[in-house]
């Protein structure tokens, strides 16, 4: 009985903890929405809509007290259809992770962060002009879609630091005026400062933007951990030379006693199925080092990992 009745209380004990617990996060997190309402909120805002009861309730306080004339836009969403989907946000996330971002006209912007800067570049891709009209007509058209859609993307993702934008060459100065207006114009409406110089004799227009937090790629995703964030890895033909190097120092070591030695190698299937078939003489080569070698797959070894055995 004792027993039963201490477990009794730990239950009700803990389960005032979680209640307790639940409540500071819900407090958290609603701190943290308001705090972004209050950067953010503006009457270009058509309606503000909360999938949470509790959320709509704070966040109508909250309206209420910084801009009452908005407070009829936040509404409470109750359908059951998740609000993301609902309204294309989930597909537009996935979208704004996406290194490369098509253009209406055809043409394609493609973004690439680094440590050091980000890197906008932009083609015309399928977009080859209409008619019998001039190249030169066909990439100003490409550029002042691709400015506008740049801006659109960097607030989007919130990009910061020194962004570089490869834009298509033009020949004629008056056009890289009309883009370089139309940069300016679109960038108005950003609320973080940012600077923009004009083209430099590479064609590149350089800029910066204050970075208040992460982007969106930063806060969204971690780095591959099979490539470890390089986005490359090296080719089952390059590996292939380095087990051959490997080969040459192993037998180095042996001192010419292989011939009574059983060799296994141990690598990635892809580098295994290369070996056998077009770098065939790397493996001839291997064995003239080495001796016969049993060559044993194993899905489960990376890539650029190999593991010579000498029995």
């Amino acid at each position: 009985m004792r027993t039963s009745s201490t477990w009794s209380e730990r239950g009700s004990t803990s389960e005032a903890q979680r209640k307790k617990r639940k409540r500071r996060h819900w407090s958290i997190a609603i701190s943290i929405s308001c705090n972004g309402w209050r950067d953010q909120l503006s009457e270009d805002f058509e309606s503000i809509r909360v999938d949470s009861e509790e959320e709509y309730q704070a966040i109508v306080e909250f309206v209420n007290r910084i801009q009452p004339r908005l407070v009829r836009r936040v509404k409470l969403y109750t359908k059951e259809q998740p609000i993301l989907e609902a309204y294309n946000v989930q597909v537009e996330i996935d979208k704004a992770i996406k290194p490369r971002v098509w253009l209406k006209s055809g043409g394609y912007l493609v973004i690439n962060q680094t440590e050091a800067l980000v890197a906008i570049d932009v083609n015309t891709g399928k977009f080859v002009g209409r008619g019998s009209g001039r190249l030169e007509d066909t990439i100003t058209r490409t550029n002042l879609e691709a400015v506008d859609e740049i801006v659109r993307q960097i607030r989007l993702r919130d990009l910061g630091g020194i962004i570089v934008l490869d834009l298509i060459d033009m020949e004629e100065r008056r056009n890289r005026q009309r883009v370089m207006q139309a940069l300016q114009e679109a960038l108005r409406n950003d609320k973080s400062p940012t600077k923009v110089l004009s083209f430099n004799d590479f064609g590149l227009v350089i800029m910066t933007r204050k970075r208040v937090k992460q982007s969106l790629e930063r806060t969204l995703c971690s780095p591959c951990q099979y490539c470890q964030g390089a986005g490359l890895i090296k080719s089952p033909q390059t590996i292939c030379y380095e087990l051959l190097e490997e080969a040459r120092r192993l037998a180095k070591g042996m001192n010419g006693d292989g011939d009574n030695k059983q060799v296994t190698l141990r690598i990635n299937p892809e580098v295994a199925k290369v070996l056998r078939s077009s770098e065939r003489d790397v493996l001839v080569e291997i064995e003239d080092y080495l001796g016969p070698i049993d060559i044993s797959s194993d899905e489960t070894i990376h890539q650029e990992q190999y593991d010579f055995a000498v029995i």
